[in-house]
């Protein structure tokens, strides 16, 4: 998949990340959320985000991707996760949609917190990956008119992910565990 100038910030972003289809398979994903859960890279793509949950989460996700049809966005939205060696942790996930030219619903960026690394140290590091990657974008959009419909979509979706994250208390989710 081809990797515009704004999604080569969350590469190596320090949160997980991917985006899904408007049905739930993982289109792409940065190597903090495949490390984190213990896959490749490879191992996720093209995979079901149910696969990613124990069972019984199953239906904490679907009412999030039931929120997200409806409304566009998911904040806040608490959901065990499982590793490949079938360790859980609980995170938050975060989700806005991405549109394409027509404004047509292509998938969303999801970005998920682990909870129980949320650390004074953890959050500093957020924060500053939160402004440098605004500041990124903001390098982006002076060159908004010249890209690509793909691209566009691309940093739009973006954006609006990183609006989101900026309006987000970090310092309040230590206290959500």
């Amino acid at each position: 998949m081809h990797q515009t100038e704004a999604r080569k910030i969350l590469k190596d972003a320090p949160i997980m990340w991917r985006r899904i289809n408007s049905i739930g398979i993982i289109l792409d994903c940065n190597s903090t959320y495949a490390a984190k859960l213990g896959y490749a890279k490879s191992e996720i793509l093209g995979r079901p985000i149910f696969e990613h949950v124990p069972k019984e989460s199953w239906g904490e996700m679907n009412d999030s991707l039931q929120k997200w049809f409806e409304t566009g966005e998911v904040s806040n939205r608490k959901i065990t996760f499982q590793k490949q060696d079938g360790n859980t942790f609980p995170g938050l996930l975060h989700a806005v949609s991405l549109y394409d030219e027509k404004n047509n619903l292509i998938g969303s960026n999801t970005v998920i917190f682990d909870l129980t690394e949320m650390t004074d140290e953890k959050i500093k590091i957020l924060e500053e990956f939160f402004k440098n990657a605004e500041n990124r974008l903001l390098e982006i959009s002076k060159d908004y008119s010249k890209l690509d419909e793909n691209a566009k979509s691309e940093y739009d979706g973006l954006k609006k992910m990183f609006n989101l994250l900026l309006s987000t208390d970090l310092n309040e989710l230590k206290n959500t565990l």
